[in-house]
């Protein structure tokens, strides 16, 4: 500083310039002192540029000049006379350290650029195509620009350009360079001159501490060459120290080799990042001398990918991972945390480290195949802490959608590089079916839970208090196959996002599961809800409705398990079937006492027992209303059957005996209840429709006033029933009163004669009803007979 003060005052003609600046600036003395300091500066820093220009290489090839506009002879002059105005940003009379720093910044990029242009070939230095000259006129100018320096033609116009714009403009000017400079790595280069006497151990061993890796490897080669000359030199007393060299050499190319591995593991720092290229050349040469004896026996190249690997594995392990008991979402903030580390340094080598290193070494696609390999690893470890189900379903939805995905490998940041690259994770031999199988293992036992919870829930809602059932569309149901096909719905729909062979997989687990629910929900209710609840019966009715309705949703996925679906569906119609006998079975037993009592002497004169049963059949109709129309038929069909049986059975009992003509009373007694009864199982839309006849077709027989007149209605009964027999008849013309007598055996015959015609055989045979009833004969009515009289009651007959 006070060098370049005295320069100004040595020369103070060239120093005093006037130039208007808003009428700041007008005497010589104070030009010579302010103005003249800045201006002997600027002429410092020029000259120092010119002299970095002088001592570059380029400056010694023929023809080769780096001149700046304002040193041309034209401006000359004006240059002289002309000092350069303060900086826009300073006001007059400010300290001059902006400036300063601007120097000290242009230095050391003029330093830089010198250190660049230093490995060039002389063709790309030829001053007509040189980048660098060109380079080196466009910053002098951008200089000149940035500090304001004017003619005296300029002196009177005020500059509307700001500092950063030049600096904008700069800032373009270096990323040229630095594209030039990531073009000029090449795999070709010419090794430097070995040197005739190596360094001393010691002394190569700090050259490579300090990272002087080139001169070190070059010692190094000098020392190898030493090595192979000796044997062929030395006496036979000279082994040990033969052993010692081989030794030396050993440690020396093990030291190189760490050096080279910590470069790798931090590449960008800005102290590794400088020693990349002189890293690559000391592999490739090496790769080179891989044979010969004296250096490391293994391949370089492959210790360069293993510590890229090496430095991948650092990088993922240094990712934040929470104990599984400090937070719930642990694996997902990890793995969240893991892909943006992946892209983030996979960016790092795609613009910055790969342009350090020559084509041969496919940086991008190591490290790329150095992620796959680590994280893989990294999974596996990973995959031993999960116990969740969400967090099973979360490590395969990253391993199989995520990590191919726009958010990390597939970034468009990446692209196009990474179009070119396997991105599948080098994960081990069925460690992904393995995770597969886990998953649906613990798929099952959280559906396991959550059947577990749905009886406790419908425990304490429902059968604790002795709550009546809710209702949806006028039928009682519970909420539980909601809360069981919700859950089943999310297992198989997140299946499909993961694979679409997984769906199969997990319906098939889900319906496996599931098979159980039946049996153990009707232990649960058979335990908490017993026979003497009042509700007992629309509870009953509420889970045939329940299961129906989940057996019906389940269905949607036979054509993706039908085996699996056809098993819980057999165990939900086991469970539906015994809910509805033990309905049908306290229907029966409620009617019981009240059938029994049909086709008696009271019966014919009191009609309570018949609306006890009529009253019974009407509630039954009521709880038949409440069940789902597939369940609901089938439960009337069977009750109907039932007291058909039952009903029309008492007159096979030969109980009674109408006696005073009181058949006709019977009769219409009979039709009347009848049609009352068969109301009621047609309103519950029975299926039994053919049961419907049998009442009338015997009331018919019953009431002919005439015993003459039974013959022609025999043929009703026997088309609508084909079992109805000898025996059968002789009961109900034993109800009837017609016990004997020529009229008897006359009617017997006719309906031996109907049986054996052929319009009798297209009635259909699978309709049974008098085969099912028993037949009592009444033996006092029978004694008179002779015995081959009664050879139509046997069981052949």
């Amino acid at each position: 500083m006070s060098q370049m003060m005295e320069k100004s005052t040595e020369n103070p003609s060239e120093d005093r310039a006037s130039f208007k600046s808003n009428g700041s600036i007008k005497s010589d003395e104070k030009l010579s002192t302010d103005g003249g300091t800045k201006l002997g500066r600027l002429r410092s820093f020029r000259k120092s540029i010119q002299h970095a220009t002088q001592k570059s290489p380029l400056s010694s090839v023929k023809g080769s000049k780096v001149t700046f506009k304002s040193d041309t002879p034209t401006n000359e002059s004006d240059s002289a006379a002309s000092p350069p105005p303060p900086s826009p940003s300073l006001s007059a009379g400010s300290p001059a350290t902006p400036l300063k720093n601007n120097q000290k910044k242009e230095d050391d990029e003029a330093d830089a650029s010198f250190r660049i242009s230093k490995p060039l070939t002389p063709s790309k230095t030829d001053p007509g195509t040189s980048k660098f000259s060109n380079s080196f006129m466009k910053r002098g100018a951008s200089i000149r620009r940035s500090l304001k320096m004017v003619t005296k033609k300029d002196t009177d116009k005020v500059s509307t350009k700001s500092i950063s714009e030049a600096s904008v403009e700069e800032d373009m000017e270096e990323k040229e360079e630095e594209e030039v400079l990531r073009e000029e790595i090449e795999d070709c280069y010419v090794l430097p001159s070995i040197p005739l006497t190596p360094l001393s151990v010691m002394e190569i061993n700090k050259l490579i501490e300090t990272g002087e890796l080139e001169e070190a490897h070059l010692n190094l080669l000098a020392l190898r060459q030493e090595f192979h000359q000796q044997p062929e030199s030395c006496s036979d007393g000279s082994a040990m120290e033969l052993a010692t060299r081989e030794k030396d050499l050993n440690l020396l190319y093990g030291t190189m080799r760490k050096k080279v591995s910590d470069i790798v593991c931090d590449p960008l720092s800005d102290k590794n990042k400088k020693l990349l290229l002189q890293m690559a050349r000391v592999i490739q040469e090496e790769e080179k001398r891989l044979r010969e004896p004296g250096g490391l026996k293994d391949s370089w190249m492959d210790a360069w990918r293993e510590s890229v690997s090496a430095g991948v594995q650092v990088k993922v392990q240094s990712v934040h991972l929470d104990r599984v008991e400090q937070n719930s979402a642990w694996l997902a903030v990890h793995l969240g945390l893991l892909g943006k580390v992946i892209v983030e340094d996979l960016e790092n080598v795609k613009q910055e480290l790969r342009w350090s290193y020559p084509p041969s070494f496919k940086v991008f696609s190591t490290y790329v195949r150095g992620y796959n390999r680590v994280v893989a690893q990294h999974l596996k470890k990973l995959e031993q802490q999960v116990t969740e189900l969400k967090d099973f379903y979360g490590l395969l939805d990253w391993i199989i959608n995520k990590y191919k995905s726009e958010r990390i490998m597939g970034s468009l940041s990446l692209q196009p590089d990474i179009q070119d690259e396997s991105t599948d994770l080098q994960l081990e031999e069925n460690f992904l079916k393995q995770v597969k199988e886990k998953y649906c293992r613990r798929m099952q036992e959280e559906l396991r839970m959550i059947q577990g919870r749905v009886i406790e829930l419908e425990n304490e809602e429902v059968w604790k208090d002795g709550k009546a059932p809710k209702k949806e569309d006028n039928f009682p149901i519970s909420s539980f196959p909601i809360d069981i096909l919700t859950s089943v719905k999310s297992f198989v729909l997140n299946s499909i996002k993961l694979d679409a062979q997984m769906e199969k997989k997990v319906v098939s687990s889900c319906l496996k599961e599931l098979k159980q629910f039946p049996n153990g929900f009707e232990k649960a209710f058979s335990q908490h809800c017993t026979s003497h609840q009042p509700l007992w019966t629309e509870y009953r009715i509420t889970y045939i409705n329940s299961f129906t309705s989940l057996k019906k949703h389940m269905e949607e996925y036979k054509e993706t398990c039908k085996d699996g679906v056809n098993g819980f569906q057999k165990a939900v119609d086991s469970l539906i079937d015994k809910l509805m006998r033990d309905l049908e079975d306290q229907f029966k037993e409620d009617v019981k006492s009240y059938l029994r009592r049909m086709m008696t002497r009271k019966w014919l004169t009191n009609d309570e027992d018949f609306d006890h049963l009529y009253s019974r059949t009407k509630l039954l109709s009521q709880h038949c209303s409440l069940m789902m129309p597939p369940q609901a038929k089938a439960f009337a069909s069977k009750l109907h059957y039932h007291v058909v049986i039952e009903y029309i059975g008492q007159l096979m009992k030969s109980n009674y005996s109408c006696k005073n003509r009181k058949h006709e009373k019977a009769a219409t007694k009979i039709r009347h209840q009848w049609n009352k009864l068969s109301d009621l199982f047609e309103d519950m839309k029975s299926n039994n429709e053919w049961l419907y006849h049998v009442g009338d077709d015997l009331s018919n027989i019953i009431g002919q006033k005439n015993t003459s007149d039974i013959k022609n209605h025999l043929q009703p009964v026997i088309e609508n029933y084909p079992d109805f027999s000898k025996k059968h008849l002789v009961a109900v013309l034993y109800f009837r009163g017609l016990i004997r007598g020529h009229e008897h055996q006359l009617i017997l015959r006719r309906l031996t004669a109907l049986k054996r015609e052929g319009n009798i055989a297209s009635s259909d045979r699978n309709q049974v009803l008098f085969s099912n009833m028993q037949v009592t004969v009444n033996t006092n009515c029978l004694s008179n007979f002779p015995y081959s009289c009664f050879s139509f009651l046997m069981p052949d007959n």
